[in-house]
Parts: C-alpha cells; sequence; structure tokens
C-alpha cells in the first residue's frame, strides 16, 4: 500500500483513481499530476504496482505544487473562522451550520439542519391523554 501525502492509497486501483482518496485532489488534479510527471507513472499502473521512486515523484509533485491535506483543511477552516470573526453573514450561517449560498430551508436543507425535529407533536399527545382517562 503506497503510502502518499499521508494518505494510504487502496492497492487495487489504478493510480490516477487512487490519487481522489487524497483531500484537496479530484480526477482532474490527478490527471495533471501525472501528466506534469511527464510519462514516468502510467496512468493505468495499479498502487501495487508502483515503485518506491514513482511514489517518491507523486509525492513531491503534490508537496511542492498543490495544497493538500493538512495544509489545505488548515486554509479552509482559517477561511471559515475569518468570516465568522468578521461578522459576515456567511460567517454567521456557518456558525448555525446552516446552508451559506443562497438556498432555502424551509424545505430541504436536511444535509445541513440534521434530523427533522417535529415541534408540538408530543406535547399534544400529552394534553390529549389525560382528558380521556
Amino acid at each position: 500500500m503506497a503510502r502518499i501525502a499521508g494518505v494510504d492509497l487502496p492497492k487495487n486501483k489504478r493510480i490516477d483513481v487512487a490519487l481522489t482518496y487524497i483531500y484537496g485532489v479530484g480526477h482532474a488534479k490527478a490527471a495533471e499530476v501525472l501528466k506534469r510527471l511527464n510519462g514516468a507513472v502510467d496512468p493505468v499502473t495499479r498502487v501495487k504496482d508502483l515503485t518506491e521512486s514513482q511514489v517518491g515523484l507523486i509525492n513531491n509533485m503534490l508537496a511542492k505544487e498543490f495544497k493538500v491535506e493538512g495544509e489545505l483543511r488548515r486554509e479552509v477552516l482559517s477561511n471559515i473562522q475569518r468570516l465568522q470573526e468578521t461578522q459576515s453573514y456567511r460567517g454567521f450561517r456557518h456558525r448555525r451550520n446552516l446552508p451559506c449560498r443562497g438556498q432555502r430551508t424551509k424545505t430541504n436543507a436536511r444535509t445541513r439542519r440534521g434530523r427533522r425535529r417535529t415541534v408540538g407533536a408530543g406535547r399534544a399527545e400529552k394534553a390529549a391523554a389525560p382528558a380521556k382517562a
């Protein structure tokens, strides 16, 4: 199992797909990294078939040219922190764990807002129960 940018890549995947397991590397950036290596690593090569030198080349390319993993996570976190400190609208939405980019929240937005909490249903059942007895 090859370890690139602090991430263990799955050994049976092609290298162009396996690189997408790294935070900050998608399909386009993985293809760009392999293209910049001028054919030193073939995109159809499986991770288990990579040599140590090829792993080193990919690791160096990612470290020097791109922000990935911890460095990118810190930058994103600092950007969100800056928005919150300046008390911008987007910072407020991040703090309240609501969508920041204009989506509606009356319906939908369940991913950000979490499970639906029904309001008043439990209270109505409690009020109705003693009246019957």
